[in-house]
């Protein structure tokens, strides 16, 4: 699989018409992605493990998408082999009153993964340059000086923002992969009307969501001008075609690989004297009756 036909190139104007969300590459069923899905869990895991005991890299993942894309379906089965202990997900939701006390970044910074651990984003600060700027109403409850809120180049300067502090990550060793999944209007519809018609997925719908597909047009506008104004050489954002979920979930996979074997991960070397130790340790162990 080319990822590279994901990848929303930088400093470029984006046009999401160009990128089918039926796409399924060179599949020619659902049989050969889940096996490949499959091997690609595995090898997720080996990496993660490197990258646990190695505890100088961390990754930082995030999904954005429209409602019913798939994100929860796609964390749960791309990260399904992941060891608990070097995996964190966090899913944004409304910000809470401490949250609106402080700058729109600072609960996603409480939240970075650790080094040597993947830290997932389900949603994140994109919020702020998206359902935001959609409902542009929302800045009156985010307590900043008029002067900001009423800034016409508010959006403008939040990517520069975002740039910036991604940039910070990544020159730290948090290396950021964005992943907006891309499904259609169509296929959204159906899978609400799925969830309406199923009772244990009633649960997983709103009156709301049904109301915010109004705003469709709006929506691919302000995805389309965020993804084409912050997506960087070091933190790409890749629009992941996601009318099919199990190609959704193979492409991320693919992607996630890819950036993990890049990073030349390795299990830590010991010195003499580690070695030395570990000798004295099995000659104890070996001398037990």
């Amino acid at each position: 699989m080319n990822i590279e036909n994901f990848r929303v190139p930088e400093s470029k104007k984006l046009n999401l018409k160009n990128h089918p969300t039926d796409y399924t590459g060179d599949y020619a069923d659902k049989k050969e992605a889940v096996e490949n899905l499959r091997k690609n869990v595995e090898r997720l895991a080996e990496l993660q493990d490197v990258l646990y005991a190695q505890n100088t890299h961390a990754l930082l993942l995030i999904f954005q998408a429209m409602d019913a894309a798939g994100k929860d379906g796609a964390i749960k089965h791309v990260m399904s082999g992941l060891n608990p202990q070097g995996c964190e997900v966090t899913s944004f939701k409304q910000p809470s009153s401490e949250e609106l006390d402080h700058d729109y970044l600072w609960r996603s910074m409480r939240r970075l993964p650790e080094r040597g651990r993947i830290g997932i984003f389900n949603r994140s600060y994109y919020e702020e340059v998206l359902v935001v700027r959609v409902h542009p109403e929302i800045l009156r409850f985010q307590q900043m000086p008029d002067k900001l809120e009423n800034d016409r180049n508010i959006w403008k300067k939040r990517f520069a923002q975002i740039r910036n502090f991604e940039t910070y990550l990544t020159e730290n060793g948090i290396h950021v992969l964005k992943f907006f999944l891309d499904v259609s209007r169509e296929e959204q519809k159906n899978r609400f009307l799925a969830r309406i018609e199923t009772p244990e997925k009633n649960w997983k719908f709103s009156a709301g969501d049904a109301k915010e597909r109004a705003f469709w047009n709006e929506y691919m506008q302000a995805y389309t001008d965020a993804l084409q104004n912050t997506s960087t050489k070091d933190a790409p954002w890749y629009v992941v075609p996601a009318d099919k979920k199990w190609f959704t979930r193979v492409a991320v996979s693919e992607i996630i690989i890819k950036k993990m074997e890049s990073l030349d991960l390795q299990y830590p070397k010991i010195n003499d004297a580690q070695r030395q130790s570990l000798a004295e340790a099995k000659k104890i162990l070996e001398s037990e009756p």
